[in-house]
């Protein structure tokens, strides 16, 4: 079982906007949620599902709005909290923020969406890409006498239109990998992570089935092709329309893609990276009148590689003036509202070391520090490179037409949340 009903309410806890799919639950008990909610928070004790007797609350925040579905079942929890996200996804994708003022300014059409979005508590078509097929911005002048529902929607594949037609029939594949990095101050790394996602830009005409093939280690085992420059993903998350038995029974990613943009998978490789960019720094503190730092960073990737738009941010004390920089490349600036330098590089290439330093002055009041320094941030863009190795190995396009399509692979190794500690 899925939600009775679903509010959108302010920061308050007032009602803006609710759909009874169900009508097994009383619209009036939503009242109680907010001061659960605040009840909850006093006592340290808050938790994305709240009860107040036989109903359940369960609620996401989302900017200065809360999304609350009520349930008096035993409902799928994973299942509701799905939707509410999803809900969030489709609002985002026609109204840019999803705020207060855009729920109100768009009464109607939010209507029209939860209408669609679900029935009878259980979710409908979710594709905001579909959705917008018959469900516009000018869907207050309701069309009559004839039905606005696509084909798309009674389609067995509800995220593609029959019909698409391109001159030029070509897909572009995005591999993108964000490196999560934490390192403590005696230079040991106590975390490291790769999280990977492949987008498709897709321009095909048809009623396409494509095929990817990577370079995946369980593959690779299964052909009895070994483990050489093979990839073992973790947690991997494929967009609705890829055929999960298919993948289940022999890895092949097997699907019918939906037109233009889409996130086709997702995955996580625990392996430990070698930090891409290191940094070292060293301050020193002169008479309680100035304060030096210098900072090292060295690109620890191979050398035919370049990282780009490279932002080093380096912590410095909160009561630092009159800053001075001296850089080897690139530029240094104080942001004294968030306490750091910013040393921003364009082009770092690998194996190359770099120096800045930073004077500061401080108060003649010498101020205890009480807390630990703050991580240096390090935010990075490399093209054309993998930290994990994963390679497209192929693309295979069939379309009942037969014509050619050319598919276009790029790389991008980018930072996460990459932080270094310093003594």
């Amino acid at each position: 079982m899925s939600a009775s009903a679903v509010f959108i309410l302010d920061v308050k806890g007032k009602p803006l906007i609710s759909r009874n799919y169900k009508g097994d639950v009383a619209m009036s008990k939503i009242e109680h949620f907010m001061p659960l909610l605040v009840q909850r928070e006093e006592e340290g004790a808050l938790a994305p599902l709240l009860s107040y007797g036989q109903v359940h609350f369960l609620w996401i925040k989302h900017s200065n709005l809360y999304l609350v579905a009520t349930t008096s079942k035993n409902a799928n929890a994973s299942l509701v909290y799905s939707f509410l996200y999803k809900t969030i996804e489709v609002f985002c994708e026609y109204f840019k923020e999803l705020e207060e003022e855009s729920i109100r300014d768009n009464f109607v059409i939010v209507y029209e969406l939860l209408d669609e979005l679900m029935d009878f508590g259980f979710p409908q078509t979710t594709d905001s890409k579909i959705l917008q097929e018959y469900i516009t911005q000018q869907s207050n002048k309701l069309e009559t006498g004839k039905s606005r529902v696509p084909p798309t929607v009674t389609n067995a594949v509800s995220w593609r239109s029959e019909g698409i037609k391109y001159k030029k029939n070509e897909v572009f594949i995005d591999v993108i990998e964000s490196v999560n990095l934490l390192v403590n101050a005696n230079g040991s790394v106590l975390l490291s992570e790769i999280v990977g996602t492949i987008k498709l830009k897709v321009f095909l005409s048809g009623m396409p089935e494509l095929r990817l093939g990577l370079n995946d280690r369980v593959l690779f085992e299964l052909t009895g092709r070994g483990k050489n420059k093979s990839v073992e993903l973790e947690d991997v998350k494929f967009h609705q329309c890829v055929r999960l038995s298919r993948f289940d029974n022999d890895r092949t990613i097997s699907f019918i893609p939906p037109d233009g943009d889409f996130e086709l998978m997702s995955y996580r490789l625990s392996t430990q990276v070698k930090p891409l960019i290191w940094i070292e720094s060293v301050i020193e503190k002169f008479s309680h009148s100035r304060v030096e730092i210098m900072v090292k960073a060295k690109g620890q990737f191979k050398k035919q590689s370049v990282a780009n738009s490279v932002e080093i941010s380096v912590p410095v004390p909160s009561d630092a003036d009159s800053p001075r920089f001296k850089t080897s490349v690139g530029s240094a600036k104080y942001v004294p509202e968030r306490n750091v330098v910013i040393w921003s590089i364009k082009s770092f290439p690998g194996g190359k070391e770099y120096l800045m330093r930073a004077h500061f002055g401080l108060p003649s009041v010498e101020k205890e520090e009480v807390e630990g320094r703050p991580p240096i941030g390090v935010k990075f863009e490399i093209p054309y490179f993998t930290v994990s190795g994963i390679q497209v190995r192929y693309m295979k396009i069939i379309e009942k037409s037969g014509y050619q399509a050319l598919p276009w692979v790029r790389y991008i190794t980018q930072s996460g949340d990459y932080q270094l500690r310093t003594s």
